[in-house]
């Protein structure tokens, strides 16, 4: 029999790879311990990369001493949140649309490709022009990003529902709307939820771009502030902060996965001999 590994065995093992990371990241940056070839001087790699120690110690001022990033951290959390719940239920939309109608797909198929092959980060200026320098513009750009994703998940997991499956729902006198909730949306399940994983961070990506290039709030303006003084401590805290509340979202996703998707057997319980 396969055995998974304990869970508090992968923790352990993941806490010690983060230890890791952070132990190498602090001896490099430290005064006589960075090889001579890579830097001009001891300070260059702490110039370039921060400190860890200072990194840390500004996100503690900024939740604790200061507590001065909670009105930045909720600007970008909303507009993040937004584009992520917008951006997904037009795709979820939109998918379940097209896969079930063929000749509205073959109609539109070039047209969503050339969209969706648009780099899509240039519309931001156009975003800023047409919504302002709101929130609006940044949840517009957060749309674009999240959306073809989910569509496209969506859009390939109903087009592959069994024929069988199909044909013996509709022997047993299923119409549309029981073929929708008892055959397709069960089928493009799991394609949605992975396809939001993705989405949790492209949402976080479009909000902090739009922040870069015009806000007066939110934490991509503040690492926008601080690259402009050179305070790379600042900028490394600010990618630290949007990286681990883009983990904590990811999480949420997978707790409410668990709980739509307890038919499903998880990897390793079919694995038995």
């Amino acid at each position: 029999m396969k055995r998974r590994a304990p869970l508090r065995h992968v923790r352990l093992w993941q806490a010690a790879l983060l230890a890791a990371v952070f132990l190498f990241w602090y001896l490099m940056t430290q005064p006589g311990l960075v090889p001579p070839f890579m830097f001009d001087n001891d300070r260059q790699a702490a110039f370039f990369f921060g400190e860890p120690l200072r990194v840390l110690g500004r996100i503690w001022a900024w939740f604790v001493r200061d507590a001065d990033i909670y009105r930045h951290l909720a600007v970008t959390l909303v507009e993040t949140l937004l584009a992520f719940g917008a951006g997904s239920l037009l795709g979820l939309a939109l998918g379940l649309w097209l896969a079930l109608a063929p000749m509205a797909s073959a109609i539109l198929e070039p047209y969503i490709k050339a969209a969706n092959s648009m780099p899509r980060i240039i519309l931001a200026p156009i975003f800023a022009v047409w919504f302002g320098l709101g929130i609006g513009s940044k949840v517009a750009l957060g749309i674009t990003l999240v959306f073809f994703i989910v569509f496209f998940n969506v859009y390939q997991g109903v087009r592959e529902v069994s024929p069988v499956v199909l044909a013996n729902a509709r022997m047993l006198g299923a119409g549309p709307r029981q073929l929708l909730r008892h055959v397709y949306l069960p089928s493009a399940t799991s394609w949605v939820f992975s396809s939001l994983h993705t989405s949790v961070g492209l949402a976080f990506v479009g909000a902090v771009v739009g922040e870069y290039l015009g806000s007066s709030q939110g934490v991509g303006y503040l690492i926008l502030q601080a690259e402009g003084t050179f305070d790379i401590d600042t900028v490394m805290a600010g990618i630290l902060v949007l990286t681990a509340f883009a983990l904590l979202l990811d999480a949420a996703v997978g707790r409410i996965e668990r709980r739509l998707m307890k038919w499903q057997p998880r990897a390793g319980e079919t694995e038995k001999l």
